[in-house]
């Protein structure tokens, strides 16, 4: 792992974002992204921080770009600007969540028993899980979960959502898979099993798939973002990936 290749993950992710979304504002430090097709969508309505921002500014310059919204979510890319914007943004209310920037340093795997789909065969296995990782919540919430995800299209050279079926036909786990040939960058995203299929291979199976397809796409620097507090991440590790950062998002609302 290289200084370069962390800054490439970074610009990656910056440069996701800003395609993706239905319109973005510069602002001191980073910038802000919207879409009001997705308004519940937190990762769709949020500040990124990807510049020097002084961190006592940081609570009135989110105030200023997402006050309109019924939450606040700001998203710091760099880990040692994550930690000093953090006593600020803790104080205005914000709560702290550590993502961990995971590489895959292991060997390319040959390839699992995945394809690629597409969204109308993600959508009631997605719109299921969803419902239960969030018991309560309104349908229309889960409705922009799930739809959300074709816009995703926008973001990358190259968008694909991998899926691992089960014997009667069903998408049982999916992860999206998004790569910039040009600079040799790949992520995988969201990778998700349905609960009825946890423990039984598919999970695997889609991130060998989104692996073997990221590197024939000539993306030499694959990664993918883990929450730091979830078991996940050392099922991550022992499929071939190092932490080698960490990312840092504030909510508030």
């Amino acid at each position: 792992m290289t200084t370069s290749q962390l800054r490439g993950i970074r610009v990656f992710l910056a440069d996701f974002a800003r395609r993706q979304a239905a319109r973005h504002v510069e602002l001191t430090g980073g910038f802000a992204v919207y879409d009001d097709a997705f308004g519940r969508s937190r990762a769709n309505n949020r500040m990124i921080v990807d510049g020097p921002v002084e961190p006592e500014a940081l609570p009135g310059i989110a105030q200023e770009a997402l006050g309109h919204l019924p939450y606040q979510v700001v998203y710091v890319l760099d880990e040692e600007a994550g930690q000093s914007c953090a006593l600020p943004l803790v104080r205005a209310g914000y709560r702290r969540f550590e993502e961990l920037v995971m590489l895959h340093t292991g060997p390319i795997p040959e390839g699992g028993a995945a394809q690629e789909v597409g969204l109308a065969d993600l959508r009631e296995p997605l719109t299921l899980r969803w419902h239960q990782l969030l018991p309560g919540v309104g349908e229309e919430v889960i409705r922009q979960l799930v739809e959300r995800r074709e816009v995703r299209r926008r973001g990358a050279e190259v968008v694909r959502f991998i899926g691992a079926r089960a014997r009667d036909g069903q998408v049982a786990s999916w992860a999206d898979l998004y790569a910039d040939p040009v600079s040799g960058i790949a992520q995988v995203e969201d990778l998700i099993t349905a609960e009825e299929h946890l423990g039984e291979g598919y999970a695997g199976a889609v991130l060998d798939t989104a692996l073997r397809q990221a590197a024939d796409a000539g993306c030499g620097t694959r990664f993918l973002l883990a929450d730091a507090q979830d078991w996940p991440r050392d099922w991550y590790e022992r499929r071939g990936f190092t932490i080698v950062g960490r990312t840092y998002s504030f909510e508030r609302g």
